[in-house]
Formats: structure tokens, C-alpha cells, sequence
């Protein structure tokens, strides 16, 4: 079967190195992050104390938590650094006529 996708993001709205939070019905906010132009998506709360990412930095393909500093992949979702211990979840997307796509549904 395979995952629905949902508009997230204009392209244009994400250049490489940055991030940006959205928000969708019924879902925890999902932070976008955008490494050498590929497309991450993952969980926008810090799994240590539930901050905002999208308030950190992305350094290559980490996000740091302003909050006690802990830094997350964007990529696989792990952290790297404590005082978190626990991963973020993290989400399939796609790129299609300059749209950036999201599946929910469905977690890597």
C-alpha cells in the first residue's frame, strides 16, 4: 500500500541549510530541513524536554535543541548529543513540481 502525501512546503520557501516548522491538523508540528538539497523530515519537538527545533540551527544534517543543546539527525532522526536519548521520528517526502510532499502515515 503505499503512503498518501500532503502538500508541506513551496520549495522556493526552504533553500539548502535551512529549516522551517509546519503544521498540520491532528499531527505534531514536522520540521523540514533541507541538507545539500535534500528534503528531511522529522518531528519538531525536542524528545528531551518538547522545545521547538525549528528554533535551533542546522549544522550539515543536524538540528540543535536551543533549549539544553542537544543536537538530532535530521536524517535518521537519532540524537547526538545529550541530554536527549530518545530519537525523533521522521517522515518520507518528496519533491514534485517545485512542491515538497509529506507522508504522515508513513515513518523510515
Amino acid at each position: 500500500m503505499e503512503s498518501s502525501y500532503i502538500f508541506a512546503a513551496k520549495l522556493a520557501e526552504l533553500k539548502p541549510g535551512q529549516t522551517k516548522k509546519v503544521c498540520f491538523p491532528e499531527h505534531r508540528p514536522i520540521l523540514l530541513a533541507n541538507v545539500e538539497g535534500e528534503i528531511y523530515a522529522v518531528d519538531d519537538t525536542c524528545t528531551h524536554e518538547d522545545s521547538s527545533l525549528a528554533l535551533g540551527c542546522l549544522r550539515a544534517d543536524k538540528v540543535k535543541c536551543t533549549l539544553h543543546g542537544s543536537w538530532f539527525s535530521v536524517i535518521t532522526g537519532e540524537p547526538s548529543e545529550e541530554p536527549a536519548d530518545e530519537a525523533l521520528n521522521c517522515y518520507p517526502t518528496k519533491v514534485e513540481n517545485d512542491a515538497i510532499w509529506i507522508s504522515l502515515t508513513a515513518k523510515i
